[in-house]
């Protein structure tokens, strides 16, 4: 399986961290926190990794190269402006080839990768699986409901997306050129049934601020 890690956004959020940097390169314990992410690709079998720039994308390809160091062969999708998440993984529709693939954003913090990506089975009719958190403080009603493995627009026990999915190409057919973000086409899977999605178990942050950079930072100085 192929995967995708989303590297292309600004990181406003993190300024100034990201005027000089671009945020997958902000260091976690001294370690770019892209790196944790292929560190855990090439753990977990994966031997091709597309990662999509915008900001600051020249840091990123020079940083990480062709992956040979993690044992990955590294391929870039280049984006003049940011195209969002959506539009990002469209553009690079011809590097990610014609079975599922994963997607993960670069700007999150994991210990570990869901233990079922190494064997997973896409359900037949699914267009993408989504990993689903407990609600953050940051998203306390959540995003989206997780009814067995099917995720539905009930507004009871949402849960939070982890920014980590299966996707099948079919699910940007159609879709709009330019930038858009993906809850869009995950809304019209929910409403044909064909989104699917698991619960994330284990340590997750969504390094997306100051305050939680240094969340993850002390977590490390803990021994944790």
């Amino acid at each position: 399986m192929k995967a995708m890690i989303l590297a292309a956004g600004r990181g406003k959020r993190l300024k100034p961290f990201t005027d000089s940097t671009p945020k997958p390169l902000i260091k976690i314990n001294n370690k770019p926190l892209i790196c944790y992410h292929l560190e855990k690709l090439a753990k977990a079998g994966v031997k091709e990794v597309i990662i999509n720039t915008a900001w600051l994308g020249e840091k990123i390809t020079q940083a990480l190269g062709d992956g040979e160091k993690w044992g990955l062969k590294i391929s870039y999708s280049h984006e003049s402006e940011a195209l969002e998440t959506g539009g990002g993984i469209k553009k690079a529709l011809p590097l990610l080839g014609d079975d599922p693939f994963l997607v993960i954003n670069g700007d999150i913090f994991i210990d570990e990768l869901p233990a079922s990506i190494n064997d997973f089975v896409m359900p037949k009719n699914a267009l993408a699986c989504l990993w689903l958190v407990e609600n953050p403080k940051h998203n306390h009603a959540g995003d989206y409901a997780l009814k067995v493995n099917q995720i539905t627009d009930s507004k009871n026990q949402k849960l939070t997306f982890s920014g980590i999915g299966i996707y099948r190409k079919e699910l940007f057919k159609d879709c709009p050129n330019g930038a858009f973000a993906t809850p869009l086409l995950f809304n019209q899977a929910i409403q044909k049934k064909q989104l699917f999605g698991e619960k994330l178990n284990g340590y997750w942050n969504d390094v997306g601020t100051p305050q939680r950079l240094e969340e993850v930072n002390q977590r490390f100085e803990q021994g944790r």
